[in-house]
């Protein structure tokens, strides 16, 4: 149910690609300076709890190095960022949802690395049944 609706084509729509350059520009003043790609993926939902898991994965660039140290620094800056924007991405989830869903709230956790070029930012939205 959730799944069907939260699709990969809506969260790139969600944010997109060139999200990633925006961002290194914004924080570094080139998007050239950007170690890495930034994605919203869908990790899955847990009816029992109404949480929906997803994760903002981190992706090497080609020629890139990205540092741990840089990466386990981002969920706080994430959660302010206004390019990144999790507050109005939370409004269009919630928008998407509209028929059966709000959002209670929601957090992101710490970086953890999956591989040696892929990290990732667990982004979790507490989800409430409208009445």
């Amino acid at each position: 149910m959730i799944e069907g609706v939260i699709t990969d084509e809506f969260l790139s729509q969600l944010f997109p690609p060139e999200r990633a350059d925006e961002f290194f520009e914004a924080l570094y003043g080139g998007a050239e300076t950007g170690a890495f790609d930034i994605a919203l993926k869908l990790r899955g939902f847990n009816e029992s709890e109404n949480l929906l898991f997803l994760d903002f994965v981190l992706t090497e660039r080609p020629g890139k190095c990205m540092a741990c140290s840089l990466t386990y620094g981002l969920p706080p800056v994430f959660q302010r960022h206004p390019v990144i924007n999790i507050n109005g991405m939370i409004k269009k989830i919630e928008e998407k949802l509209k028929k059966d869903w709000i959002a209670e709230e929601w957090s992101l956790g710490s970086t953890t690395v999956v591989s040696k070029d892929i990290n990732c930012i667990p982004l979790v939205i507490k989800l409430k049944r409208r009445q």
